[in-house]
């Protein structure tokens, strides 16, 4: 039974909004229309994954500011009574590899240009998720996005925001004529929109509807793939018609650690789930006596787990070890025991000897889905396809350079990926997805949602609402204005160098959504973003 204390219907620093309840759907995305979409498609007779696909096609068109056509995309889904997952994150270009990075003058792979833009996987995502589990045909699920594309929508607040400070900082940063089909589409006007401004998208409407028709087809193979080896070609890029053409997403198994009772899952690597899994599995065998000394464990733990993932988390064709190995008793042990009274510097261990958007949807017959896709930073690498919308991520800057590193750029692989759906079951029981946004922020975010409700019983809305800390470095540490003073000072004191970061943007932004054993379920979206969760 899921069940949740009375410390859930009251959180002690005051909660913005109230935990939202239904039963036969919902969808928890970080933009009403977006939600909306995926709503309107469950009502029209799809399930939770058409209504994910909606929402996050709309995304695309509601949110540019995170993610895009050109993004990559993870999920978890539960459907047909058992858990799946996919990647479809893509690989580096056959022409990008790290001698081509360094012959054009970098020493690390940059955050712009065609250097860092990887295949892009969303499509192929959506035509996947539709094709195994939808209950309608692509085109229809991507058609209120095409349509709000088209015709237009007012932008949201927190997005102007985020727009706005994107053209200010790309009209410096971007002064290549590379980049000016990225200032046609996005800051026409030379900024970027108010809020409340009605935006069109009319290039990108017309990708998305050939993406629909096509099942994607047309985004790897027909005139979306010949738009973008022609842009490439003839402006210094690498990817060719083959590197999009035999690209497919990934289906694998989710893995997991025990907490509380309960089973965390996520995907395993390339992306940094495992940093999450780590962390709660060395929680597991802690018993803080405060929230002072929680939130402690937790940075420390979490800590560790980065140690790791910086020196081996990659393809996983690279690693030293399967993502496994991180997660054993053995191990776990071994690094619960580094976890003391005092801040410390992490370092890895060897367990072996020798801009995101986030969404969860969930339907009335037990389907639910964890899903995320992304740019990287916010618009991604600057790169706009001409008459097509699609703006290219940025995933390869995430790639290394050095010999040896288990990251090493090199052409077909996967590099190291920050987004990662979340989802929890008990037993044999779905209980739901669950999701925060932002780089480096989301598997601290994982953890500090699963402890809020698992140890201290607060629902879901409760959670998302509560004061987070996000650690940067060393012993750096910032936190929410809204953390209580008394728990900052007792962090300094135990050696954390404690930062107050007054701007909402460095603490991610999440949704969830779970079911209790009656059927109803339960859902939450993060005061951090202009997000809804759109109840049936």
């Amino acid at each position: 039974m899921f069940e949740l204390n009375a410390g859930a219907l009251s959180y002690p620093y005051g909660s913005r909004r109230t935990v939202v309840y239904g039963r036969r759907g919902m969808v928890a995305t970080s933009h009403p229309l977006a939600a909306q979409a995926g709503l309107t498609i469950m009502q029209q007779g799809g399930n939770a994954i058409d209504a994910a696909v909606a929402a996050a096609t709309m995304l695309t068109v509601v949110e540019p500011t995170s993610n895009g056509i050109g993004s990559d995309a993870f999920a978890i889904v539960w459907a047909q009574d058992r858990m799946w997952g996919l990647n479809a994150s893509g690989p580096a270009p056959r022409g990008l590899t790290a001698e081509w990075v360094k012959s054009q003058g970098f020493e690390t792979v940059p955050a712009y240009g065609w250097p860092s833009v990887t295949v892009p996987g969303a499509p192929a995502a959506w035509a996947a998720l539709s094709s195994r589990f939808g209950r309608m045909p692509l085109s229809r699920t991507v058609a209120p996005a095409v349509d709000i594309a088209r015709n237009g929508h007012p932008v949201a607040p927190l997005v102007s925001d985020s727009w706005v400070r994107a053209v200010e900082r790309f009209s410096t940063l971007l002064t290549d004529p590379l980049y000016g089909e990225w200032f046609r589409v996005f800051a026409p006007a030379g900024r970027g929109p108010r809020p409340g401004e009605i935006w069109h998208l009319p290039d990108h409407a017309d990708t998305l509807e050939a993406i629909g028709d096509s099942g994607a087809d047309a985004f790897y193979r027909g005139q979306v793939a010949d738009r973008i080896v022609q842009f490439a070609r003839e402006t210094g890029g690498v990817i060719a018609p083959e590197d999009l053409s035999d690209f497919q997403p990934e289906w694998v198994s989710p893995i997991a650690v025990r907490f509380r009772g309960y089973d965390i899952w996520e995907l395993p690597p390339n992306g940094q789930g495992l940093v999450a899994l780590m962390a709660l599995g060395m929680l597991e065998g802690l018993n803080p006596a405060s929230e002072e000394e929680r939130i402690h464990y937790q940075i420390e733990a979490l800590k560790l787990g980065f140690a790791d993932a910086a020196a081996y988390l990659a393809d996983p064709r690279t690693m030293p070890w399967p993502a496994r190995a991180w997660l054993t008793d053995k191990y776990t042990r071994e690094r619960r025991a580094l976890i003391g009274p005092r801040a410390r510097v992490p370092t890895a261990g060897r367990p072996i000897s020798g801009g995101t958007v986030y969404l969860a949807a969930a339907d009335g017959d037990g389907n639910m889905i964890s899903y995320i896709q992304s740019n990287f930073r916010g618009f991604g690498s600057g790169l706009v396809v001409p008459g097509t919308g699609v703006a290219l991520q940025n995933r390869g800057e995430l790639f290394s350079l050095a010999n040896e590193h288990p990251n090493r750029l090199e052409s077909g692989k996967r590099p190291f990926h920050t987004i990662i759906p979340g989802f929890v079951t008990r037993g044999t029981r779905p209980v739901g997805p669950f999701g925060v946004m932002g780089g480096f922020m989301q598997p601290q975010g994982h953890v500090q949602l699963i402890s809020r409700v698992l140890e201290l019983g607060f629902n879901p809305q409760a959670a998302l609402d509560a004061p987070r800390f996000y650690w940067k470095e060393g012993n750096r540490v910032a936190v929410e204005a809204s953390m209580p003073v008394s728990i900052q000072d007792a962090l300094r004191h135990r050696g954390h160098e404690v930062e107050m970061e007054l701007g909402p943007g460095l603490f991610g932004r999440g949704q969830i959504i779970w079911r209790d054993d009656q059927g109803v379920l339960m859902g939450g979206t993060d005061p951090r973003a202009d997000g809804q969760v759109a109840v049936w």
